[in-house]
C-alpha cells in the first residue's frame, strides 16, 4: 500500500509540474520589447530678468543666466549654455521693403515643413507700443522650433529663431523649448523700440 501511495504520489508530483510549465508558457504570451530610453528629468533655475545692456535701436528684458553675443549690424546671439541652445536676432530697417521682409521670414519658417509635424501661429499686436509680429512655434524634429518676427511697421523689423546645439529630437528637448518659450514672450512683451 505504501509503495502504491509513492508510486501515485511521484505521478501526481510529475503531472502537476508538467502542467505548471505549461500554463506558464501559454499564459505568458505578450511579446517582450526592449524599454524605450529614458530621458533626464530637467531641473530649471527660477526666472529672474534684466534689461538689455546693448545699444540697439530697440530694447528688451531677457533672462539673467543668459549669455549675449554682440553681433555687427544690430544682431546679437542670446545663447543658453546650459541647455545648449541659442536665440537669434537678426534687425533690419525698414526701407519700403515691410512686405518683403515679412514674406522672407516666413518663408524661413515654412522651410521646417519637411521635418515638422505642425506649425502652429500666434499673434502679437500692441498698438499703445507699436508692436506687431507673429510667432510660430515649430513641432516636430525641426532645425529651429520657434521662430518670430516683430515691427512697428515703419522703420524696425527684428526676427528671432532658436536653435539647439544637438540633433534634433523633439520628445526630448521640448520641457526645455517650452522654458524658452516663456522667455521669447516676455521679450516680445517688453520690447521697446527706441
Amino acid at each position: 500500500m505504501r509503495k502504491k501511495f509513492s508510486f501515485l504520489y511521484s505521478i501526481f508530483s510529475i503531472l502537476f509540474s508538467i502542467s505548471s510549465i505549461l500554463f506558464l508558457l501559454i499564459s505568458c504570451n505578450e511579446d517582450v520589447l526592449p524599454k524605450p530610453k529614458a530621458y533626464l528629468s530637467l531641473e530649471y533655475p527660477k526666472k529672474s530678468y534684466k534689461e538689455l545692456e546693448i545699444i540697439r535701436p530697440y530694447s528688451f528684458s531677457i533672462l539673467e543666466n543668459t549669455t549675449i553675443i554682440n553681433e555687427k549690424n544690430n544682431w546679437l546671439k542670446i545663447k543658453y549654455p546650459k541647455l545648449k541652445a541659442s536665440i537669434d536676432i537678426t534687425y533690419r530697417p525698414i526701407k519700403n521693403n515691410l512686405k518683403e521682409l515679412i514674406t522672407e521670414s516666413e518663408k524661413l519658417v515654412f522651410k521646417h515643413t519637411v521635418k515638422a509635424e505642425q506649425i502652429i501661429p500666434k499673434d502679437f499686436v500692441n498698438s499703445k507700443k507699436r508692436v506687431f509680429g507673429s510667432m510660430y512655434e515649430i513641432t516636430g524634429n525641426a532645425a529651429s522650433h520657434i521662430q518670430f518676427h516683430i515691427t512697428d511697421s515703419t522703420n524696425n523689423f527684428i526676427k528671432g529663431s532658436l536653435y539647439f546645439y544637438a540633433k534634433p529630437n523633439y520628445d526630448s528637448i521640448l520641457p526645455a523649448v517650452s522654458y524658452i518659450k516663456e522667455d521669447i514672450l516676455h521679450l516680445v512683451e517688453t520690447l521697446k523700440w527706441k
